[in-house]
């Protein structure tokens, strides 16, 4: 199999540096939603850890899901 059709490609020509980097929307919700955690988290946390949630972690997990989820609409329709 001849591989003299792949010495012309430059590797890595899809890697932007500079002021085009792209960032896709789930990425920007992502770190949109981590942002909202953040506030959220530190509000709740007490009820959270008290015993009266049966999976804490779960729990937190559920409640960063729904805030990236929560920053996709808003990044969605804003």
């Amino acid at each position: 199999m001849p591989t003299s059709h792949f010495a012309g490609a430059k590797p890595l020509t899809d890697l932007v540096f500079g002021a085009s980097l792209f960032f896709p929307p789930l990425f920007k919700a992502v770190l949109l939603g981590f942002f909202f955690w953040l506030l959220i988290h530190p509000l709740i946390r007490g009820w959270v850890y008290s015993g009266d949630v049966w999976h804490p972690t779960l729990f937190d997990l559920s409640l960063f899901v729904l805030c990236v989820t929560a920053a996709l609409w808003i990044i969605g329709h804003g």
